[in-house]
């Protein structure tokens, strides 16, 4: 069996202390990009309703428009 002194052990505790560490920071971080990411997305698509729904009540005033010249060229 290995037999370390008390410095080696102290020394790998703070290694593997430092690597655990390391990786709840990475991915802390991942998690903090991942949730930007999907504002970022939510935002967008919620822009992109709103130009839609802009969109379609133009249409229907167009639509609205053209029905009402039709119906005076008829008379």
């Amino acid at each position: 069996m290995l037999n370390l002194s008390d410095t080696e052990e102290i020394l790998a505790i703070l290694v593997a202390v430092a690597i655990i560490m390391g990786f709840a920071f990475s991915t802390y971080k991942e998690i903090q990009s991942t949730i930007a990411e999907e504002r970022t997305k939510q935002r967008e698509k919620e822009e992109n309703e709103a130009k839609v729904k802009t969109l379609i009540k133009y249409m229907d005033a167009k639509k609205e428009l053209i029905d009402a010249v039709n119906k005076a060229s008829k008379n």
